[in-house]
């Protein structure tokens, strides 16, 4: 039998697929094994690395950042070192000359002296002002460029002065965003002045105002009108060495400029220019101002704002230092025309309500407390005194002066049963003695203030002190002056009666005031006597534990105009909308958050310069 030959069947081909399906499975499988480690490589390299560059340049930008906020911008080298944020307040140590200096934490910079210095005085004389030109007109500050850094895509402006500004943000230092830093000055722009105190004045041998860190010699109180303690014959130009003094006493100065909220010039401007208000030529008046400008711009902390953030404090009215021309007869020195010192503040007794870079303190008075207690103990004594005079008025009359409304205060004191005045002459009288004076004001409620040889005066202040509830002529004789330190509201502590009205003979002083209720007298009293704290200076070897003085509130208002200008600067902003110096005596009363200024009722009183005697 013939064997059959298998034939190929389904099983044959069957088999010979499998074999090729073994072989495409096998690749199939090698294939998506190397697409796996490629997905695998590929994430590991590309994604993860790239997000890990990312990170990493985020760190290394956010660590260059938070070290250049740690870095004092200057052009000292030594001073352009990391320092650490301060975080305590300054303490002091008296040096061998008994010049308090602050010392920081971790100091860098040379420690700021404070020179002791005593007052000065003399008679004022009353130039023709002078009207500054606009802001816009003048050359502008140099303030550094922000320094602009990259951090994650954004860009980042930063200022030499942001490390002052960080101070306020740290809670656990009681002195941040109050930190002062005090020029080293040479002794020729302060100390020097007073080994030759017969000078300061043409007037007065003042070097018996020196004593007392410029308090002058003690008052006795013999007639029982003052305290036992705390009274001096404090001459009323004193300013320059009682402010420079209680600086010393501040509790938050600092070595280290690059943390300072202001930095305080203790140049002894009044002082200065007193020696040589007559009988010298403009070079010998400008000559100190001069060198004192050339001195400050070279130093690394006026570049910082180009001197916005500097202050000095003058003892004299603004006039003395307004010479708008280089004539020999123009009055005073040009310290506040010059370039740089437009950028500063000054600290006066009367500022011009034209200006855009003085600012009016107090006169000093004749108390001068060192504790709380004998401030609180004068305030209740004010509180008791019985007062049989409605008004009263000291003075002296002003028979050249057209304009000049004292010859009717007078008349009217005079003329009523119920007006008290001290009339003052040349040469010695009562207007002399603090004691005649004070007694007058003790027993008066309303006392007269009308201008002195000024818009402003002494008396002013001293009619406070006593309790005696000021009445004012002119608004220039105390609100648009005293910003810092009285109301905006100012009939809660004074009455305001136009000087036109006095000039027409419109008004009877005396019927103006009974018309004023009882109950209304008794809670503008307790606002003056309220306010007695924040217009005396307490004695400069000591420092009041509770009370914020004259010197306090002064200090303070420059720390917040600086901060404020600070953060202007950052936001790119002005200071004003469109200033206009010629309306600067408004923006003073602007409230907060104001920027421009519009019509007042005060304008007819501001629309010209004053016609000075």
């Amino acid at each position: 039998m013939r064997r059959r030959v298998a034939a190929s069947g389904p099983t044959e081909q069957m088999d010979k697929g499998a074999g090729k399906n073994h072989q495409n499975r096998l690749c199939f499988l090698v294939t998506l094994s190397a697409f796996f480690w490629i997905l695998l490589l590929y994430f590991h390299f590309i994604v993860l690395g790239t997000n890990n560059v990312s990170e990493s340049n985020q760190l290394e930008t956010s660590i260059k950042n938070s070290e250049s906020s740690f870095v004092h911008l200057t052009n000292d080298d030594h001073l352009a070192e990391p320092r650490k944020e301060a975080t305590q307040p300054s303490t002091f140590r008296e040096s061998t000359d008994s010049q308090f200096k602050p010392v920081n934490p971790e100091p860098t910079n040379p420690e700021p002296v404070v020179h002791e210095s005593p007052q000065s005085q003399s008679k004022p004389i009353n130039p023709e002002p002078i009207v500054h030109q606009s802001p816009a007109s003048q050359p502008n500050p140099v303030i550094p460029e922000p320094i602009s850094q990259e951090s994650a895509g954004h860009e980042v402006k930063s200022f030499p002065f942001m490390k002052a500004l960080e101070t306020i943000e740290n809670k656990s230092d009681p002195c941040g965003g109050r930190y002062i830093y005090v020029h080293d000055l040479p002794s020729r722009f302060n100390e020097d002045m007073l080994k030759d105190c017969k000078s300061l004045s043409l007037w007065t041998n003042m070097c018996k105002y020196t004593a007392n860190a410029g308090l002058g010699p003690p008052l006795a109180n013999t007639e029982g009108v003052f305290s036992n303690t705390g009274w001096y014959t404090t001459n009323q130009f004193a300013v320059d060495v009682i402010f420079n003094n209680r600086m010393k006493q501040y509790e938050c100065l600092t070595n280290d400029s690059s943390i300072a909220a202001a930095i305080f010039v203790p140049f002894y401007a009044g002082f200065d220019i007193a020696r040589y208000l007559w009988g010298y030529n403009i070079s010998m008046r400008d000559a100190a101002s001069l060198d004192l400008v050339n001195w400050l711009t070279k130093r690394p902390e006026w570049g910082i704002m180009g001197g916005k953030d500097h202050f000095l404090v003058a003892g004299r009215i603004t006039w003395d230092f307004r010479r708008g021309s280089d004539e020999e007869s123009d009055w005073g020195s040009k310290l506040l025309f010059l370039p740089a010192t437009k950028n500063m503040s000054m600290l006066v007794v009367e500022s011009s309500p034209w200006g855009a870079n003085d600012f009016a303190i107090p006169y000093p008075t004749y108390f001068h407390p060192s504790k709380d207690a004998e401030v609180f103990d004068w305030q209740n004594r004010m509180r008791k005194l019985e007062r049989k005079w409605l008004f009263s008025f000291a003075g002296a009359p002003r028979p050249g002066d057209p304009l000049s409304i004292r010859g009717q205060l007078m008349e009217q004191c005079r003329n009523s049963e119920v007006g008290k005045l001290l009339e003052c002459d040349f040469g010695e009288s009562k207007c002399h003695s603090p004691s005649s004076i004070m007694q007058m004001f003790q027993t008066s409620i309303f006392c007269l203030q009308p201008q002195g040889d000024s818009y402003t005066r002494r008396s002013a202040f001293d009619s406070i002190l006593a309790g005696c509830i000021p009445v004012f002529f002119h608004p220039g004789s105390a609100y648009t002056q005293y910003t810092w330190h009285l109301p905006k509201n100012y009939s809660s502590y004074s009455v305001f009666i136009p000087e036109d009205d006095i000039r027409k003979r419109n008004v009877s002083i005396e019927e103006r005031l009974k018309q004023i209720s009882p109950e209304q007298i008794k809670e503008m009293r307790e606002t003056v006597i309220n306010l007695i704290p924040r217009v005396i200076y307490a004695d400069p070897r000591s420092k009041l534990a509770t009370l914020k003085d004259s010197f306090d509130v002064a200090v303070q208002s420059i720390i917040d105009r600086v901060t404020r200008l600070r953060r202007l600067t950052i936001e790119g902003l002005p200071e004003y909308d469109n200033f206009v110096e010629q309306n600067g005596w408004k923006y003073a009363l602007l409230d907060e958050g104001q920027r421009s200024v519009g019509p007042h009722e005060w304008d007819p009183f501001f629309s010209k310069p004053k016609k000075w005697r």
